[in-house]
C-alpha cells in the first residue's frame, strides 16, 4: 500500500478520533444543566460514556497505522530534510508528539478502567482529568503531524 494512501487513511482516523474525543471532553467538563436547544447545547449534551470504546480503538488504530505504516518514511525521507534544513524546532515538536502518543497508549487502560460501566460517581473528576489528557494528545498530534505534513509532505 502506497505511503499517501496510509497518510490519507491516517488522518481519516485521526479526524474521527478528534472529533470523539472532542465531544466526549466536552460533555465531561461542560454538561448540559438546561435544554439542549443550541447547536452547542446539543454538543454538551451526548453521553460521554458512548465514547468510551470508540475513543479507544481510534486511538490504537491511529497510532499503529502512524507508527508501523508511517513513521519508517517519515524517518526515511522528511526528517532528514529537516535537519539538513536545520530545523530543528518541529523535529523537535514531532518528537514530542511520539512520546506523548505514547503516553495515552500507556493511560488507556486506566481510561478504560473509570470509564466502565456501571459508572461510579466517586471517580467523575478522574474520568474528566484522563478525557482532558487524552483530548490535549489527540489534538496537539493532529496539529503537529498536519503541520509537518505541510512543510514537507510525502514524495516531494
Amino acid at each position: 500500500m502506497s505511503t499517501t494512501l496510509l497518510l490519507i487513511v491516517h488522518g481519516l482516523l485521526a479526524v474521527a478520533l478528534l472529533g470523539a474525543v472532542t465531544h466526549q471532553a466536552i460533555s465531561v467538563w461542560f454538561p448540559l444543566r438546561a435544554s439542549a436547544g443550541s447547536f452547542v447545547g446539543r454538543m454538551r449534551a451526548v453521553s460521554a460514556a458512548s465514547y468510551v470504546n470508540a475513543i479507544i480503538i481510534l486511538y490504537v488504530t491511529t497510532a499503529i497505522v502512524g507508527g508501523v505504516f508511517i513513521y519508517p518514511e517519515y524517518r526515511l525521507s522528511v526528517r532528514i530534510v529537516l535537519e539538513q534544513m536545520r530545523l530543528r524546532v518541529p523535529v523537535g515538536i514531532f518528537d514530542l508528539k511520539e512520546h506523548f502518543v505514547t503516553v495515552g497508549l500507556g493511560i488507556l487502560p486506566a481510561y478504560w478502567y473509570f470509564w466502565r460501566q456501571p459508572l461510579v460517581n466517586n471517580h467523575t473528576r478522574t474520568r474528566a482529568v484522563l478525557t482532558a489528557v487524552l483530548a490535549f494528545i489527540v489534538w496537539w498530534s493532529f496539529l503537529v503531524g498536519h503541520i509537518l505534513n505541510n512543510m514537507r509532505g510525502f514524495g516531494l
